[in-house]
């Protein structure tokens, strides 16, 4: 079983990925990619701030 460390460094190599594809899909204009990717994103967010994580510096998502 993964430790607390493990999951919240996958979680964060997953939310930068997800800002990646969001800001893809934003430039092309894919609104239904980019609310199912937000869906994610916020699931990921919500998941590494009850991990302690500081968002500020790594969320680029400015909404």
């Amino acid at each position: 079983m993964p430790s607390g460390i493990e999951v919240t460094k996958q979680a964060l190599d997953d939310f930068k990925k997800i800002q990646e594809y969001m800001f893809l899909a934003k430039k092309e204009n894919a609104m239904e990619t980019y609310a199912k990717l937000k869906e994610e994103y916020l699931t990921l967010k919500a998941l590494l701030q009850v991990s302690g994580v500081n968002m500020e510096d790594i969320d680029r998502i400015k909404e």
